[in-house]
């Protein structure tokens, strides 16, 4: 065994990436306070085929070079568009015809891996600040919270990493 070269994985380019078909759902920034978990996010986006990053509040837009140091140049593949709250954004993906699912521990949250999306339909999901979670109003907005089961004393991932598993597990649905 043995690691494949970047020719051998037959990356698209930027432009193919732009004009391919994504899976569908969006990605919702709330608050984000860390660069590189924006970068991150940037790069999970890419990885995912995700429609679009949402960047709400005073979550940072690029360019900026502590997103592209982790994005490592996602944030020019990945659509995204800034939003006053994330509040908004739900409503605004609701009246598209989108799920919206905020990622958070809350009063009658369905774990991830009960989680069953509907074949049809798009999907949004909400990722609150890292100290805060997500706002409030917009899980009071949102069609419900998912939560991720922890086994530790943090009862807590990073949020970029929160991100990683709770996209997958949608892709994983949507693919098999």
């Amino acid at each position: 065994m043995r690691k494949l070269s970047v020719d051998e994985m037959d990356r698209m380019s930027v432009e193919e990436f732009k004009g391919s078909e994504k899976f569908p759902f969006v990605i919702v920034l709330d608050n984000i306070r860390s660069l590189n978990n924006i970068g991150s996010f940037f790069r999970t986006a890419d990885a995912l085929r995700a429609e679009k990053i949402m960047l709400c509040g005073y979550t940072q837009e690029p360019p900026h070079r502590e997103i592209t140091r982790s994005a490592l140049g996602a944030e020019m593949s990945v659509a995204w568009e800034k939003c006053p709250s994330a509040a908004e954004a739900v409503k605004t993906l609701k009246s598209q015809g989108y799920k919206v699912w905020c990622v958070e521990q809350a009063e009658g949250s369905v774990l991830l891996q009960n989680f069953e999306p509907e074949p049809a339909s798009p999907y949004a999901f909400v990722f609150g600040n890292e100290v805060e979670g997500v706002d409030d109003a917009a899980i009071a907005e949102a069609d419900g919270c998912l939560e991720i089961p922890q086994f530790g004393t943090k009862h807590s991932f990073n949020v970029s990493v929160s991100a990683g598993i709770v996209l997958w597990d949608f892709v994983r649905k949507k693919i098999t």
